[in-house]
């Protein structure tokens, strides 16, 4: 299986359009207010000593954090865009960034050949993914994980369409519509389905909230209701 042509025309069209300068998407948030928070979450099961990878890092800002807590840390993502973005941003290389399909199996489980196993950062994605794709986009985590990886994912729930619908249409939110990204609507239930599907198991799930780069009148960020997984190997 593989995105569909609109999918990869809709994302490379996103960031060949961007500066890559961190903010500008609409979820690009401070790893301050994104990775750092999230972290506390992942930790108590996740083992310092293996590498991370931020899946769908975009410009690299989640994954410049990861890599100041982690052994090592890779940034993947489907955009070549996106994965220059973050290269340009990084001429420290405290992480390394390249393209990766996760709707390609045998390309994630050559991937966790090269880096044996790994934990994996997945911060709202699967709801940016066609629902048909969901399915392989977790099957990649759990090829990832390999037997001693943990996996962090953060999904919106249904509450955050509200927040968004409230926003009106910001100059980000109009950037997402032009370029035909269509965030889709996981259902409640949906992914932790999906990651029993992929031969995973939920260790701890719980509410959160995930921090935006939009940010409201008064300079408070908005933030979208969300909720939380912690996976391993079944």
């Amino acid at each position: 299986m593989a995105p569909s042509d609109r999918y990869l025309k809709a994302w490379d069209g996103f960031w060949e359009e961007s500066s890559g300068s961190q903010g500008e998407p609409f979820w690009d948030a401070p790893a301050a207010l994104t990775a750092e928070r999230d972290l506390a979450l992942l930790e108590p099961y996740a083992d310092p000593r293996l590498p991370i990878a931020d899946l769908g890092c975009g410009n690299g800002t989640q994954t410049r954090f990861l890599a100041t807590r982690f052994a090592a840390a890779i940034g993947v993502d489907l955009a070549e865009a996106a994965v220059a973005h973050a290269r340009r941003a990084d001429p420290a290389g405290l992480a390394s960034y390249e393209r990766l399909d996760l709707t390609d199996a045998p390309a994630a489980r050559a991937l966790h050949d090269r880096l044996g196993d790994t934990h994996v950062y997945l911060r709202a994605v699967l709801h940016q993914s066609d629902p048909e794709d969901r399915p392989a986009v977790a099957a990649s985590v759990a090829a990832l994980l390999g037997d001693t990886g943990r996996a962090l994912v953060l999904e919106p729930t249904d509450r955050a369409e509200t927040v968004l619908h409230t926003l009106g249409p910001t100059p980000k939110l109009l950037r997402v519509r032009q370029h035909d990204l269509r965030p889709g609507r996981v259902a409640d239930g949906e992914v932790a389905e999906l990651l029993r599907g992929a031969g995973l198991r939920v260790l701890e799930q719980g509410p959160t909230a995930l921090a935006m780069s939009e940010v409201r009148e008064d300079g408070t960020p908005v933030e979208l209701p969300a909720r939380w997984f912690v996976a391993a190997k079944g």
